[in-house]
């Protein structure tokens, strides 16, 4: 079984997906910190950052259809928030623009927060799409071990991308169960049976974790991952890293002084 978002598009091949999955987790990481930093008036920079997001995008021969999908997923979320900054009060300092409807404003400081949470979540977001869809979930893992991540936490990632299908399965099931007792859910008075769906959920997958965890450790698990075979870094990984993180540091201080 694969999670669509994850595993779309396992079994492709490209530089990108031949990498080792610390270089890529190292160069997603760094390029993060390296976008969140930058100011967002420095309006160059982020071209800089896209246009090298784009290429690696290009490099991936990940499917455009696949990686709009999955934003659309996302960004959405991102920018419910802040789409509605401009609009709260008008900016004394820099000023706003009427929009000639009922008085209605914007200010140019809430346009610049938008700006600045739309540039960097897109651009955030590229990058964990390419990190996912270029590097398989047990090899994600392994670069997180790798990298000495904490345990639990790679645990924690393990499990939950391991047991969502029975979850997912046991969600389908109570749903079945709902409908053919005649829920149609078009009145108020019927969110009642929700409540109970997902008090019951909650208490069937606590009660199967607990069955879970004891035929786990009656065959000898104890607490660690059984992960892939060591890998080595390559002198592909190491050019990866220079290029990129090259690209995006020099563009940071060149353009953001």
């Amino acid at each position: 079984m694969k999670h669509e978002f994850l595993d779309s598009t396992s079994g492709m091949d490209s530089p990108i997906h031949r990498l080792d999955a610390r270089a890529k987790i190292l160069g997603v990481l760094a390029a993060l910190v390296i976008c969140v930093s930058t100011p967002p008036t420095h309006f160059e920079a982020f071209g800089i950052y896209y246009m090298a997001a784009g290429l690696l995008l290009i490099l991936s021969r990940l499917p455009a259809g696949s990686v709009f999908r999955k934003m659309l997923i996302v960004v959405p979320f991102v920018l419910l928030v802040a789409a509605f900054v401009p609009f709260l009060k008008p900016d004394a300092i820099g000023g706003g623009y009427s929009l000639g409807i009922g008085g209605a404003t914007v200010s140019k400081s809430g346009l610049l927060v938008l700006w600045n949470t739309a540039a960097k979540a897109i651009f955030g977001i590229s990058l964990i799409i390419l990190l996912s869809g270029t590097t398989s979930f047990p090899k994600l893992l392994q670069g997180f071990r790798r990298l000495r991540f904490p345990d639990v936490i790679i645990m924690i990632l393990s499990f939950t991308y391991r047991y969502i299908f029975v979850m997912t399965d046991e969600v389908m099931r109570m749903r079945i169960a709902r409908d053919s007792r005649g829920y149609r859910g078009r009145w108020l008075w019927q969110a009642k049976t929700v409540g109970h769906m997902v008090a019951a959920f909650f208490l069937r997958s606590y009660s199967r974790a607990e069955r879970i965890y004891v035929a786990m450790v009656s065959r000898g698990y104890d607490g660690r991952y059984a992960y892939l075979p060591e890998s080595k870094m390559h002198g592909r990984d190491a050019t990866f890293l220079v290029l990129f993180l090259g690209t995006m540091i020099a563009t940071r201080i060149v353009l953001t002084p």
